[in-house]
């Protein structure tokens, strides 16, 4: 594995987990980075050029005047595989980077080859009602300025460790399956991250604010509907996230598309149960996308 970075209106850095197969660039999601990857990396390396990109404002990616909102993002992830991979890739999504390959899939069909959608954040999760107590810091998450202290403070009074263990509480079901070097690397990439100070939750701000504005849109049906690259979909069963009858729905509405419930998982698979997920991934790539036989002389 390598750590990369290239020029795109700012630094923007990446893993690459080398391969010399056909490329596969891996998305995270809403305060995710590109080592959510690290346990399935190595694996896809085997059969792909698998490589993992830091969003703007996300990872080792800063902002640098740049937006980290959804469609800003969007257009990052588009031109990372114009200019850096230059050919169509198998794009790889969980949560709002399962959001943003299915705007890649849908506006620029011509640049993926396939789409593997891990937990997509899409619309029809049903949330519930917040509890009274929590109506005011939500309020007070929509203030310009406000937002950005309480995040700092939260940071601050947790410490890295703590944070990255409620955030694995969070996304997982079981989060004692998530390996002692993925925690750590997370651990280690939080601690950098406090230094930015009340930048570090800036970029969480703007893509949830305009995550849940185009969860909202019905127009995101529409994209869903012109995607034309072979789709297959992973979700955990026990989601808290995005609960997996959004999946389901999705699945009513593109028939087409492989649908594979992992039993017991949360939000992140591909870190909570690496193997069970590297299962799933590498039999569909295999028999669903497999590339037409070389020609033989």
């Amino acid at each position: 594995m390598r750590h990369k970075t290239v020029d795109l209106d700012g630094p923007v850095h990446y893993l690459d987990f080398g391969g010399e197969g056909p490329p596969l660039l891996m998305v995270h999601g809403l305060g995710g980075n590109a080592m959510n990857w690290m346990a399935v990396g190595p694996e896809l390396a085997r059969t792909h050029h698998a490589l993992a990109l830091d969003l703007a404002g996300f990872g080792r990616t800063p902002l640098f005047r740049r937006s980290a909102a959804v469609g800003a993002n969007a257009e990052l992830v588009h031109r990372f595989i114009q200019e850096v991979i230059g050919e169509p890739v198998v794009l790889m999504g969980n949560s709002m980077g399962g959001h943003l390959a299915i705007l890649e899939g849908a506006d620029h069909p011509h640049s993926v080859s396939a789409l593997v959608l891990v937990d997509p954040a899409i619309p029809g999760a049903h949330v519930r009602r917040p509890d009274p107590a929590m109506l005011g810091v939500m309020a007070a998450l929509t203030l310009p300025g406000l937002a950005e202290v309480l995040l700092d403070r939260r940071i601050r009074t947790l410490g890295p460790e703590r944070l990255v263990r409620e955030t694995m509480a969070l996304v997982t079901a079981d989060p004692s399956r998530v390996s002692d070097e993925l925690f750590e690397a997370h651990v280690q990439l939080t601690r950098e991250r406090g230094n930015l100070g009340r930048q570090n939750g800036r970029a969480f701000l703007q893509a949830s604010r305009t995550l849940g504005l185009r969860m909202a849109d019905p127009r995101f049906w529409a994209r869903v509907k012109k995607i034309e690259a072979p789709t297959l979909v992973v979700h955990g069963e026990l989601d808290r996230l995005i609960p997996v009858a959004a999946a389901r729905a999705l699945e009513r509405r593109r028939p087409d598309w492989t649908l594979v419930v992992i039993a017991g998982v949360g939000h992140v698979p591909m870190m909570e149960t690496p193997e069970l997920f590297l299962d799933v991934v590498n039999q569909w790539l295999t028999y669903r996308i497999a590339p037409e036989p070389a020609t033989v002389s």
